[in-house]
């Protein structure tokens, strides 16, 4: 099984892409957080036999054109290792934070992968640029502007998605699915799959086509006080994705719908720890992997068998190389 990981800040980023590629890992990526989400993968491309992800470039806020030239770039320093994944993030988020507009975030989102795929065609094979959509306008591409073709081909286009409408989109017109995290097995098998096979059957697409790509949030460690500081983070993390009402339907599937608007009330109180304590051990050990390396590797074959060969290693705060190869080599056991 092939194993992704989280790159984490900007300080020393090509040793720890060094060190997590000799532990055994295949990729590495990063997310929209406290620095630009594409600066450490250019840092990282240098970096081979590691593939680059960006997990997720939040799309609204940026033009295709630009999200095009740095998926691109990456592409092409990369040697061919990159892909681009793209996440809607939520309403508050976009308007409030980025000040950019979040109407019709299915429709636009499906816009945009067919709006960057049309600037990928005009710079690969000198087709003349004419896109026009309900969201965006691309009618100019001058000689000047475009970099001619890449030699490793335009980049996967992969979309992060929960809810049905969205995951059936991403099916229908992406190259791959990136499953959110707070998840758990009933839902990955039951929801998102079903919205996952809706998608590929009107596109009349087949699933050998399309990447579903699940990603697990792990509490682990190497001893006995790690884990336990690991499953107390987690906790925290947990609480606040079961706080927004985007992850309700996670929830909903186990039969634990009323902790989403306690949670919620929490957040908007400042009462983080106590969002932490909401978490019980049953909600902990079916959206989380925990234990030891074996014990996560064994959570994470149970809850995929079937759909992918390949898992995103997501984490409360970053794990140790060695930690990590402990789990890839349990996985490739």
């Amino acid at each position: 099984m092939k194993v992704w990981t989280a790159l984490s800040g900007l300080t020393g980023v090509v040793d720890q892409a060094r060190a997590l590629r000799d532990a055994g890992v295949n990729g590495v990526f990063t997310f929209e957080g406290p620095h630009d989400v594409f600066a450490p993968l250019t840092l990282a491309a240098g970096v081979g036999g590691l593939d680059l992800m960006t997990n997720v470039a939040i799309a609204f806020p940026r033009n295709p054109i630009h999200l095009a030239h740095q998926a691109n770039d990456h592409q092409l320093l990369s040697g061919g290792r990159f892909i681009l994944g793209l996440g809607t993030q939520i309403r508050t988020q976009i308007e409030k934070r980025f000040g950019a507009d979040f109407d019709h975030p299915v429709d636009r989102m499906v816009e945009l992968v067919a709006a960057l795929r049309a600037i990928f065609e005009s710079w690969n094979t000198g087709a003349r640029l004419d896109f026009r959509g309900d969201y965006y306008r691309h009618t100019l591409m001058t000689p000047t502007f475009s970099p001619g073709p890449n030699p490793y081909g335009p980049p996967p286009i992969y979309v992060g998605a929960l809810g049905p409408r969205l995951t059936r989109a991403a099916a229908e017109h992406a190259d791959g699915l990136l499953v959110m995290p707070f998840s758990s097995k009933r839902f990955l098998h039951q929801n998102t799959m079903a919205s996952v096979r809706a998608g590929l059957a009107k596109a009349g697409r087949d699933a050998a086509d399309f990447t579903v790509l699940p990603e697990i949030i792990v509490a682990t460690g190497a001893t006995d006080a790690e884990r336990e500081a690991a499953e107390a983070a987690t906790r925290m993390l947990l609480g606040f994705y079961a706080s927004t009402p985007a992850y309700a339907p996670v929830l909903a599937a186990h039969g634990w719908q009323d902790l989403q608007p306690e949670l919620n009330a929490l957040s908007k109180q400042g009462q983080w720890a106590k969002m932490g304590a909401r978490i019980t051990d049953e909600i902990l050990h079916t959206i989380a992997a925990c234990g030891t390396p074996a014990q996560v590797a064994a959570h994470i074959r149970d809850r995929v068998e079937g759909i992918s060969d390949t898992v995103c290693v997501y984490q409360a705060a970053p794990l140790a190389p060695t930690v990590v190869g402990a789990i890839v080599g349990e996985l490739a056991g």
